[in-house]
């Protein structure tokens, strides 16, 4: 099963969110994200979070259409989204996207894309921007790129190091790299063929791709 996270973050475009989702996802709504599942007119399952951000109207309605709440406290030591994604893996996640966690409050938008460097997350972490989609590669691991040839490709050290980053199927070449935090070495790549593969040794390597 697939769990969606719908944040309450900012989306320019809903039309560009249409291409990630399927009709067997499991919908989570933390908190405020409630407002892009009724902008795409979707019901979530479940929502999630201490309830301070969605209108008191929308969640009275999505409760009478069968959304379960879970509750939280405001003064609590995860944010919305962290919980969120803790029922995610309690129901049953084999994967979890999160839609709108990113744009507004910067403190926000750099906890939210920094969740997923956690290490003690067993289920793949993917975040969906726009066109983009952010995942991350714990060494050692090989993640193959499918997509769009010309879409850019980045990938950005999250750890104080990532090294044996060699990549197959990209414009500029790696082989047995490293790529320390802070370095921009590893920016604006491009896919020459798909697919491509991307693979590190050592540490955490975030990697975007863009699907034009």
């Amino acid at each position: 099963m697939r769990a969606v996270v719908f944040v309450n973050g900012d989306i320019a475009d809903y039309g560009a969110v249409t291409r990630w989702l399927r009709d067997d996802d499991y919908r989570i709504a933390a908190d405020g994200g409630a407002r892009h599942m009724e902008a795409l007119g979707l019901s979530p399952d479940v929502i999630v979070g201490d309830l301070d951000s969605i209108d008191d109207v929308l969640l009275a309605r999505l409760q009478e259409e069968g959304a379960a709440v879970e509750r939280h406290p405001v003064a609590k030591d995860a944010t919305d989204l962290e919980l969120a994604i803790a029922r995610a893996v309690k129901d049953g996640a084999k994967e979890v996207l999160l839609i709108g966690a990113l744009g507004g409050r910067l403190d926000q938008t750099l906890a939210n894309l920094l969740i997923l460097a956690r290490q003690d997350d067993s289920v793949p972490l993917v975040v969906a921007e726009g066109d983009q989609l952010a995942r991350v590669l714990r060494g050692p691991q090989l993640l193959t790129l499918t997509g769009p040839v010309g879409g850019y490709v980045s990938a950005v050290a999250l750890s104080e190091e990532a090294t044996g980053i060699t990549y197959r199927g990209l414009e500029y070449p790696l082989e047995n790299a490293t790529l320390r935090l802070g370095s921009t070495r590893g920016v604006s790549n491009t896919l020459a063929s798909s697919p491509a593969q991307i693979s590190v040794e050592t540490g955490i390597l975030l990697v975007i791709q863009q699907y034009p």
